[in-house]
């Protein structure tokens, strides 16, 4: 039986970014270095792929620093923590990695700055999301206000309108995002923001990777985890630019099938914490069962690399 022909169209930049590629990294140096067991406080990265991988290599995930013991390293992920873990870890002293991706650690050090010149922060983010905490957790209690919708915007209470300044979690929707800023500045005309935006440039290129296939597909699918910020922002652009149908899968064996009957063209991309062998994974799924001609769409060419810690540089 001859199979039916399948356009697809592979987003390019995709996949691991450079702060993902550097959080795993330094989990693998620290084993390499310290043995096993290295723990690591929440996952280094939201996808299930890489955390087990990991796990096998003798990383002990732990949701909070108490789980830990006083004698084995311990890693932050790359999500950013609030300052007082490091802090609880410097008094129990421990051997510990912070894993922050240094864009995260970059906002950190933004709302430090306006804190120390006496504004208070507005933080565009999601509820309960580790960097949302981890960057609310820089300053004392009250200092950082949250919205998630540009409705926020209108219910914040602030300590003086004339003081305020605005940060943003680095894995949101670009588009949605002027919109809170557009509501900010309305309310607050004099709100500082930051000179360049905080949403990183992974995060960007990702999304305006997807836009450029939107148009062309009859369905989108993004790898990556359902827990992982930036991988569901992908499937929201996918769905605002047109996409009839945009899902999220954690690898081939989560593809809808039947949703796809008839399709003639998909768009595939991956969340910033996916490795490519779950997208290679996904198209030899369909070469299985369509006859298919993959197009490469590139938007932007990454080249950016992370240093690891110091630490993880010296021998032990």
């Amino acid at each position: 039986m001859t199979k039916p022909d399948l356009t697809l169209y592979l987003a390019a930049p995709r996949g691991f970014c450079a702060g993902v590629d550097r959080a795993i990294k330094i989990v693998e140096l620290a084993i390499e270095k310290w043995g096993a067991p290295v723990y690591v406080r929440h996952e280094i990265v939201h996808n299930k792929f890489v955390v087990d991988s990991l796990r096998d290599k003798g990383a002990v995930f732990v949701e909070e620093l108490d789980e830990c013991p006083d004698d084995r390293p311990v890693i932050f992920s790359a999500h950013g923590v609030p300052k007082a873990i490091p802090a609880e870890a410097a008094k129990r002293e421990m051997v510990y990695v912070d894993a922050t991706c240094p864009l995260v650690s970059k906002v950190h050090i933004e709302a430090e700055r306006h804190s120390e010149a006496g504004l208070q922060m507005v933080m565009i983010g999601h509820a309960g999301h580790p960097e949302t905490i981890g960057t609310m957790g820089q300053l004392p209690d009250g200092e950082v206000l949250l919205v998630e919708t540009p409705a926020d915007v209108a219910d914040l209470s602030v300590r003086d309108p004339n003081k305020l300044a605005f940060i943003t979690q680095t894995t949101l929707s670009v588009d949605d995002t002027i919109d809170i800023i557009d509501a900010l500045r309305t309310r607050f005309p004099t709100i500082v923001g930051p000179h360049k935006e905080d949403i990183c440039y992974a995060t960007t290129n990702r999304q305006a990777a997807v836009k450029a296939i939107s148009s062309k597909i009859d369905g989108l699918l993004v790898i990556g985890a359902p827990n992982s910020s930036n991988s569901k922002r992908l499937v929201e652009v996918g769905s605002a630019n047109g996409c009839a149908y945009a899902q999220l899968v954690q690898r081939a064996t989560d593809i809808d099938w039947r949703a796809l009957t008839g399709i003639s063209s998909i768009g595939i991309t991956a969340g910033a914490s996916a490795p490519e062998v779950l997208v290679n994974e996904v198209i030899d799924a369909f070469r299985a069962r369509f006859d298919v001609t993959v197009e490469l769409v590139e938007t932007a060419q990454e080249n950016i690399e992370f240093k690891v810690p110091r630490v993880l540089r010296v021998p032990a």
